[in-house]
């Protein structure tokens, strides 16, 4: 049971290390304009970076991400499925404490 609760403290812990979460994906979109003679026609600049996530509703929302907050927005995000692993395994070991605590009482 000690080893359960030091696991718990542990995944706790762990869960406070990652402050910056969102949920989502990213997408990348290669668009032009259909100008003439336009910079975006023969670079790769028309690329762009949304980031899609469903709010509370259950609506889809997308979010312009640019290039320079790309780096930050893949760390948020790769902290989320971080904080869901953990957030699962602190849910089995609280079942196993849960069950280990009801286990010596006569029902």
């Amino acid at each position: 049971m000690n080893a359960l609760l030091r696991r718990r403290e542990t995944l706790l812990r762990r869960l406070k290390d990652c402050p910056e979460i969102l949920r989502g994906s990213i997408t990348s979109v290669c668009s032009t304009c259909n100008r003439a003679n336009c910079i975006c026609m023969g670079t790769s600049s028309g690329r762009a970076y949304r980031l899609t996530y469903k709010n509370g509703d259950r609506k889809t929302r997308t979010v312009y991400v640019s290039r320079a907050q790309l780096p930050r927005v893949r760390r948020m995000l790769a902290n989320y499925a971080r904080m869901r692993k953990m957030t699962e395994e602190l849910f089995e070991v609280n079942i196993a404490l849960f069950k280990k605590s009801s286990s010596g009482r006569e029902v």
